[in-house]
């Protein structure tokens, strides 16, 4: 039976490759649906019908309205990633003010597995914020993958989007995963 990988993303360059990312998660035997912060909706407004066609399930950015019923699969499990500064820190405080970061929240206390992957550059990532964020989210169950073995931050304005560690990412899913249904 095939799983469902709720894929979330922030407003980083490697967002531009999430057409890729969706097929390469497919071909591994997941239903995707994709979720992404209002900044990166933005970025990615002109794909966002193709990108809802290619999933099967509509894109969402937003909270829907109470009553309405939910229409996306429960997930097996949930992959942030890019996950920027701003969303890395708004959720280790609890801050839901965006969807995406609301579900992961909430992620943590119905036990689903997550994995999040920062995108931020090295100027972010002196900020003492950071580290207590990525520390406190481990320390809540979640894998981030960040530093040694994960993504490594680039100089700002240096960045290689194209680099950005997809493939390991997708691999920690799996990994972390529930088994599939029956």
């Amino acid at each position: 039976m095939t799983r469902t990988l709720y894929l979330f993303c922030s407003a980083a360059p490697p967002v531009f490759d999430v057409a890729g990312v969706i097929e390469d998660t497919q071909a591994r035997g997941w239903d995707v649906c994709l979720g992404l912060t209002p900044t990166a909706s933005s970025w990615l407004a002109d794909s966002v019908d193709g990108l809802a066609a290619l999933t099967g399930h509509p894109v969402r950015s937003e909270y829907r309205m109470p009553g309405q019923p939910d229409v996306w699969p429960k997930p097996d499990a949930i992959l942030f990633a890019p996950a920027t500064f701003n969303s890395v820190n708004e959720w280790a405080l609890g801050l839901t003010s965006k969807w995406v970061v609301g579900v992961v929240a909430e992620g943590i206390g119905k036990g689903t597995p997550i994995v999040t992957m920062p995108c931020v550059n090295a100027a972010y990532a002196q900020h003492s914020a950071l580290e207590r964020s990525v520390e406190t989210l481990r320390a809540l169950g979640v894998t981030v993958l960040y530093g040694e073995g994960g993504f490594v931050p680039n100089q700002p304005g240096q960045g290689r989007p194209a680099e950005y560690p997809w493939g390991l990412a997708l691999d920690e899913v799996a990994r972390v995963a529930r088994p599939p249904a029956g």
